[in-house]
């Protein structure tokens, strides 16, 4: 089934513990991505469900397996902790998907590790259910992400605020490497783990800079990149991670580890829902700048290879934060330009997206629904678009300084809109549905998770069948917090 190549396993025995998951009562399949599965150039036999639930729940161990789980330390919520590492997650091994990527293939909720911190090393149906549709929802919106090979029912039951199904989620990833992983040795004062990991990053993920003058330099310059980008991505859907701490940011910038993460309902830039951030640490607006604290984490990490002078290795690592907001700037007026329909650049549009978003926030309007109806205003119709407001003066008048803006662009009505709404989802995995869907399953009932799954595989086409899941919520349907699982 798997043609696995484990290049982490052949790293020092320090970098992971060997763990092998703890068998489950009761393996059920629940639901298989069968188109990831042939991306990844799996051979699967789908005739045989009960087969896939013991490779998937870690009862049967595919052949080349080479179980483990991943030492990393970490900053949680600004405290930092020396030691973390796989509580409840166990690599099973990598493999090269037929674009010749190399990808993880992880069992999380597979049993305890030695990274378990007393904690059972489940999860529970819903945390898995909730990751499932997010992560396959920011792989359709083109946002890189961790990606869902398969959910699995134990059988078995796991307690945590009250008894929960348990279940097993079957990730994959391009590596599972965090800027915790990098702190785990810092904090050791191992430099030669420290190296040996950056050698490792580079090999994988960056190979192109082996050539470069200062590679170290450079890899930290390239993951700094792709961290704003990501960001800049997150808030062009309304995305709110929720616990963006530095053992859950990868090194090679897809979006990981978001468990209690939510979709802006109404625009809200200091919005929370996680129950875990009650400080607000994580909010939306808050994110490009907790992303650049985190790579300043990740610099200090690798101070000792930029320069063997210390106040010069500092001088390069402070470059390089200086880029991150620089990049991230530029990444997100980029993303903001599209979802108004710019296709030029000019000096007053950071101040033109700022201005909607200001009317947005005094008027408590819907961040997808606004932006999606302003594509029908692109060829002249403003009746959605204003409904979106509960007083439209202020949104009309924002409306004419659009125009005026776009009238500098020689583009037709018509091809405007169609490149607008290729950048403004016609809807994404609200919360509410995410709960009503996981309050279903819970009772045994998938067909509403199915469904949700299936309507946001392509969230910008606007298909009737899903014209349900595109709204708002009611104000009894919001959710307000939203729960890790561990």
């Amino acid at each position: 089934m798997f043609q696995f190549d484990n290049s982490y396993a052949r790293l020092p025995e320090r970098f992971f513990a060997s763990v092998y998951p703890e068998p489950v009562e009761g393996p059920k399949l629940l639901k298989f991505n069968a188109k990831l599965a042939a991306e990844l150039g799996l051979d699967v036999d789908l005739s045989d469900p009960d087969r896939l639930a013991a490779i998937f729940s870690g009862n049967v161990l595919p052949a080349g397996s080479t179980p483990l789980a991943m030492a990393y330390a970490g900053h949680q919520f600004g405290g930092f902790s020396p030691q973390l590492g796989d509580g409840r997650a166990i690599l099973i091994g990598e493999v090269v998907d037929r674009a010749g990527t190399r990808r993880d293939i992880q069992l999380k909720g597979a049993g305890p590790t030695p990274f378990s911190r007393r904690g059972d090393g489940r999860a529970a149906l819903g945390p898995v259910l909730r990751e499932y549709i997010v992560s396959e929802a920011m792989h359709a919106f083109g946002i890189p992400s961790t990606r869902a090979l398969a959910a699995v029912a134990t059988g078995e039951q796991v307690y945590r605020e009250r008894v929960e199904q348990g279940a097993v989620f079957v990730r994959v990833a391009a590596s599972h490497v965090r800027v915790g992983t990098f702190q785990f040795f810092a904090a050791r004062g191992d430099n030669e783990g420290v190296k040996t990991l950056a050698d490792y990053v580079i090999d994988r993920h960056y190979p192109e800079l082996k050539a470069a003058e200062s590679p170290y330099l450079a890899m930290l310059s390239a993951i700094a990149a792709r961290q704003a980008e990501l960001i800049a991505r997150w808030l062009g859907v309304g995305f709110i991670h929720g616990v963006m701490n530095t053992d859950n940011m990868t090194i090679s910038g897809e979006t990981i580890d978001f468990g209690p993460c939510a979709f802006l309902d109404e625009y809200d830039q200091m919005k929370v829902f996680s129950s875990i951030d009650q400080g607000g640490r994580y909010a939306y607006r808050n994110q490009p700048g907790i992303g650049q604290w985190n790579i300043a984490r990740l610099a200090e990490c690798l101070l000792p290879l930029l320069d063997t002078d210390e106040e010069k290795a500092v001088d390069k690592a402070n470059g390089v934060l200086k880029s991150f907001g620089e990049t991230f700037q530029a990444k997100w007026l980029s993303v903001f330009r599209d979802k108004i329909g710019l296709s030029t650049a000019e000096d007053g549009d950071g101040d033109l997206v700022q201005g909607l978003l200001a009317v947005m926030q005094g008027d408590g309007a819907d961040f997808t629904l606004a932006f999606r109806a302003l594509c029908d205003a692109a060829e002249g119709d403003d009746t959605d678009f204003l409904a979106c407001f509960a007083d439209p003066a202020k949104a009309l008048e924002w409306l004419g300084l659009w125009r005026t803006r776009l009238d500098s662009e020689e583009v037709s009505l018509a091809e405007r809109a169609q490149k607008m709404r290729l950048a403004n989802p016609y809807l994404i995995p609200r919360n509410h549905r995410i709960e009503e869907a996981i309050a279903a399953a819970n009772y045994g009932d998938m067909s509403f998770f199915h469904r949700l799954v299936e309507a946001t595989a392509k969230p910008f086409e606007t298909r009737e069948e899903f014209a349900d899941l595109a709204l708002a919520p009611t104000p009894e349907e919001r959710v307000a917090r939203t729960f890790c699982g561990t």
